[in-house]
């Protein structure tokens, strides 16, 4: 990494999003309780100590020089027991349907594989720099939740055809191929492209809720629109 200032933050799976995952007995997959975003910070001097979240990939293009470049797509594979729910392919060509000013500093975008540590803080997708990292799902389609939702996590879920069920004190979160797709191109990857396009904000509530603007007003509205 150079000597330059970057950021990055994590999508996690409790407001929709987030969670350290627990066994639970007669529950095979892994459950996790709905907590708040876990977010690593921002503006983290480079040379500075702290845990790597992910590869970094380093910036190439100034704005000026961003025209033409084609949007790099790496993919690791996803790991035992989950999935990639979306393509590169999927990835270039939503990331396309951008206005063209919202595409510029976009330079990588990565399908990260499910580690052992990642499966005990579990998320969806991470900015980092000019690259956003998405996750994998599990492949069963279903996550498991040990407290029911949160108002806001349960709309922001059924907006994008997620289900919800209950089974005792276990709560399952059930997608089909369609809808987890749409969910990650349409929220997730969005979301992510609306961090590296806020130049304005510093603080982590107000940069939460420029994303979250960006990710309805690009993505899910863009989407049904269309």
């Amino acid at each position: 990494m150079t000597n330059q200032r970057s950021h990055h933050r994590t999508t996690t799976r409790s407001n929709l999003r987030s969670a350290r995952r627990h066994k639970a007995a007669g529950v095979r997959q892994s459950v996790r309780p709905a907590s708040a975003h876990q977010h690593r910070g921002n503006g983290l001097a480079i040379g500075r100590a702290f845990d790597a979240p992910e590869l970094w990939h380093e910036p190439q293009a100034s704005d000026d020089s961003s025209a033409g470049r084609e949007l790099q797509v790496l993919v690791q594979p996803a790991g035992d027991g989950y999935l990639h729910p979306v393509t590169p392919d999927d990835v270039r060509e939503r990331v396309l349907q951008l206005p063209e000013q919202f595409q510029a500093k976009l330079e990588v975008v990565q399908f990260s594989r499910m580690t052992r540590k990642r499966r005990l803080f579990p998320c969806y997708g991470l900015q980092w720099g000019s690259a956003v990292y998405l996750y994998p799902i599990e492949e069963s389609l279903a996550e498991f939740y040990v407290r029911a939702p949160r108002p806001a996590q349960r709309i922001e879920s059924e907006m994008y055809g997620g289900r919800w069920v209950q089974d005792g004190n276990i709560w399952r979160l059930i997608w089909t191929e369609n809808t987890i797709r749409d969910f990650y191109l349409n929220n997730v990857l969005i979301h992510e492209i609306g961090h590296i396009n806020d130049d304005r904000n510093t603080s982590f509530k107000k940069r939460e809720q420029y994303a979250d603007w960006f990710a309805i007003e690009y993505g899910y509205r863009a989407s049904r629109s269309r």
